[in-house]
């Protein structure tokens, strides 16, 4: 059978691959430490799975409209208002089948072929195949490790052509973890004003923020940039709802038309279900969210200094989300291999720990670990890592 070149010229999710492959060689008996999961390692809160639960004994097991339950597309307002000080209408909004979606169907919605998305670097791995599958073309930046893995106004204003349509500003940042302040964005901001370029400002990870950083989002700086912004965000990894699959877009209410037109032929809507609990997950008890947030900057701080112990790493200490994401091409070049890669493999097949490779992010000398997992696992990983690198070196 012949496949379509769209789908020839994918890329497999290296996180979802190297996550497959430990628990494939845990399966066999091995003892693999994995940290290449982009999940909270914390159950739902149970509030939200018994609202899910009542829903379903009530009836409600039936469609919904395409763009999301309307009481639902309240809760949303409500905590854009509470959270950001933004005001949306419920036409600016739409509920999607988790996060990854309202990016997939935002892409499909706004491109044409050859329109170039703006995509910095490192990057979420699925934002260029999204963008290729839309017919459009990714063009990098690269966020330089000396300025915390951010661009500048004058990086962004050197890649800008005729063709641009967008740029994708993800705050805090998987993988690095780290945070644009609001005078970066500020100036980003008005460079996408003057050349009319939509931001897409991907905050799925706002709640999980650190030490004295705050989240600020884009849309929030002034009139004029809430209306040149599109919002993504979702339950997934403020709620531990990964499996829920409810994200949601925010934006301009043309483009949000046009998103729920594509959603209407292809999900028809998001799972009656799962948004029965989210609109529990906004409207009830936000205490397990602190509970969660306290636990990953808890593991953070204890195992930070235990990372960049390590002969070859260093490290930025990240501000938010649940990612380390060291340089180790040091590392690599100590240890005898010819790249990141061919040491993140090593790690897997003698240390038995799953890192996922930086060059699936756009930056090939650095490795990406979750904190998303017990504290023991994570020194234990640590620890396994340091004497890997060790033990190269004698």
């Amino acid at each position: 059978m012949q496949l379509a070149q769209r789908v020839k010229a994918l890329t497999p999710s290296s996180t979802l691959a190297i996550t497959a492959k430990a628990k494939e060689l845990k399966v066999q008996g091995l003892d693999v430490i994995g940290l290449g999961a982009g999940e909270p390692d914390f159950n739902t809160p149970q509030h939200i799975i018994d609202a899910a639960v009542l829903s379903m004994n009530e009836g409600h097991t039936k469609y919904t409209p395409s763009a999301g339950l309307p009481a639902l597309k309240k809760e949303i307002i409500n905590k854009f208002a509470k959270d950001q000080g933004i005001d949306f209408d419920p036409s600016e909004i739409i509920v999607t089948s988790g996060a990854k979606h309202a990016l997939y169907t935002l892409f499909q919605a706004l491109l044409d072929e050859g329109d170039e998305v703006i995509i910095p670097t490192p990057y979420w791995v699925s934002y260029p195949e999204q963008v290729k599958l839309a017919g459009g073309k990714p063009v990098y930046i690269e966020g330089k490790e000396e300025n915390d893995y951010k661009i500048t106004a004058e990086q962004l204003i050197s890649v800008i052509s005729e063709k641009t349509k967008a740029v994708i500003i993800n705050s805090p940042s998987n993988p690095t973890g780290m945070l644009y302040s609001e005078s970066e964005l500020k100036e980003l901001g008005d460079v996408c004003l003057k050349h009319e370029i939509l931001i897409i400002s991907d905050e799925i990870y706002e709640k999980l923020v650190y030490g004295e950083n705050k989240h600020v989002s884009i849309a929030e700086l002034s009139p004029a940039l809430k209306e040149q912004t599109i919002i993504i965000n979702g339950v997934s990894k403020s709620h531990s709802m990964t499996g829920w699959r409810i994200g949601y877009a925010a934006g301009n209410k043309a483009l949000i038309k046009a998103m729920t037109n594509l959603a209407s032929h292809s999900t028809s809507n998001p799972t009656t279900t799962a948004q029965y609990g989210s609109i529990a997950a906004y409207s009830g008890s936000q205490e397990m969210l602190n509970e969660m947030r306290e636990a990953f900057e808890h593991r953070l701080n204890t195992i930070y200094d235990q990372l960049i112990a390590i002969p070859g790493f260093t490290c930025l200490k990240p501000q938010g989300a649940f990612y380390l994401f060291p340089n180790v091409s040091k590392a690599a070049e100590l240890t005898g291999y010819a790249d990141v890669d061919d040491f993140s493999q090593a790690l897997l097949e003698e240390a038995m720990v799953a890192v996922i490779p930086g060059s699936g992010f756009g930056a090939p000398n650095n490795i990406r670990l979750s904190y998303a997992t017990s504290l023991d696992l994570l020194e234990k990983a640590i620890e396994r890592i340091h004497q890997f690198v060790e033990s190269k070196l004698k």
